[in-house]
């Protein structure tokens, strides 16, 4: 079977909502990546299986994923034809970073009225003027969430980052568009360039470059959904030039910065 891709990407006027995506894949496989919103997947044909925190999880037709910000997963299929699959990426408004442990215990959730009311809040999406039950719908669900990562707060042994670990983090964070070199961040964080690398890798399962990368790709996608230019977005995402944003774009997202501005662009109307 060739390789295909199928994908829609936009912004919402829905408050909580960075984006929305909708996506189909046969043979594309997601390498180790993070996000800086909650990832709350639904797949409707075929199967995910991914891993999140070094534990394989898969996403079947019925089961709702929820992947929290800042914790590596990468993607697969799990059946010979594919998947496909509709994300939304919310950030803080409904979901607190304080539910993030919780979420990497468990992040597939078997609740039927969930994957309902998550099929809800996309329809609405879809539709043009329904910005208002696409809101309303999404409330449910956060509420709902919710409280499916409380019941778990309890039993869950609380999780910290290693202190240099996620020193490093914040600082990559605040460099995201100059970057900084290993020896810089050392010099900063008062530690060795490799043992920050081990720190880093053995808290979050990504090394410190591939975490960066993938924090400039999720700035890309916002950028691009904006309209700007694949060239004017490397340029303001800290990539060397266009091709250094495509080649790693591609290989995080599964298509090109131009092809994907134009679904936003197709469905933005």
């Amino acid at each position: 079977m060739s390789s295909q891709a199928t994908v829609s990407a936009w912004r919402p006027r829905v408050p909580g909502v960075v984006e929305v995506f909708h996506a189909r894949f046969t043979e594309y496989a997601y390498p180790m990546h993070v996000h800086d919103a909650w990832t709350l997947l639904i797949v409707d044909d075929g199967a995910v299986r991914y891993d999140l925190d070094r534990h394989e999880h898969g996403t079947p037709h019925d089961t709702v994923s929820l992947l929290p910000p800042h914790v590596p997963h990468n993607g697969a299929p799990a059946t010979s034809d594919g998947f496909r699959k509709r994300v939304l990426y919310l950030d803080g408004h409904h979901l607190a970073d304080g539910l993030i442990g919780a979420a990497v215990d468990r992040p597939d959730l078997r609740d039927p009225l969930l994957r309902r009311r998550v099929g809800q809040v996309h329809s609405a999406l879809v539709r043009p003027g329904d910005e208002l039950e696409a809101e309303s719908r999404l409330t449910l669900v956060g509420e709902r969430l919710r409280e499916h990562l409380r019941s778990r707060e309890v039993l869950g042994a609380p999780r910290r980052d290693p202190v240099l670990a996620r020193r490093l983090r914040e600082l990559l964070d605040e460099r995201v568009v100059d970057g900084v070199s290993l020896a810089e961040a050392g010099g900063t964080l008062s530690a060795h360039p490799a043992h920050l690398v081990r720190a880093f890798s053995g808290a979050y399962g990504i090394a410190p470059h591939q975490y960066l990368m993938s924090r400039r790709v999720g700035r890309a996608r916002r950028l691009l959904l904006e309209g700007r230019s694949p060239g004017e977005v490397a340029v303001a995402t800290g990539f060397y030039d266009q091709a250094h944003l495509t080649r790693h774009f591609r290989r995080l997202v599964g298509v090109t910065p131009g092809r994907y501005r134009a679904t936003g662009a197709a469905a933005g109307g």
